[in-house]
């Protein structure tokens, strides 16, 4: 892959993750929140419970998605960018473009998901 694309794929990495880390900022802000709302109330409660799970949860998600992010801004330091974790053939541009942090082609990514690597 071209200088050019690799610094492409760089600043859409680095944007993308720095979005994330704001958004897990927030929702950890919003989950403590959701603890000191003072409710004595059973069903609010369970309410507040129930938002604080869910905040956690996309927690959860983003903060996989920054790991992936951080791999492929690793993978960029290595030279390794666009290329297959498996087969080293070259990810397609499209895909890049869908997912840039993305560690398959389409190939062995559904095969990873048939659980087949």
């Amino acid at each position: 892959m071209d200088k050019k694309r690799l610094e492409y794929y760089k600043k859409r990495l680095l944007a993308r993750r720095e979005e994330l880390l704001r958004n897990i900022a927030r929702t950890e802000e919003e989950g403590r929140a959701a603890d000191e709302d003072p409710t004595v109330d059973l069903a609010d409660k369970a309410a507040n419970s129930y938002t604080k799970e869910f905040l956690f949860g996309q927690t959860n998600h983003d903060r996989s998605t920054l790991a992936l992010i951080d791999g492929a801004l690793a993978r960029i330091k290595q030279n390794e960018f666009g290329l297959c974790a498996n087969c080293q053939e070259e990810v397609q541009q499209k895909r890049l473009e869908a997912v840039p942090w993305a560690r398959h082609c389409i190939t062995c990514q559904e095969k990873h998901e048939q659980g087949l690597l």
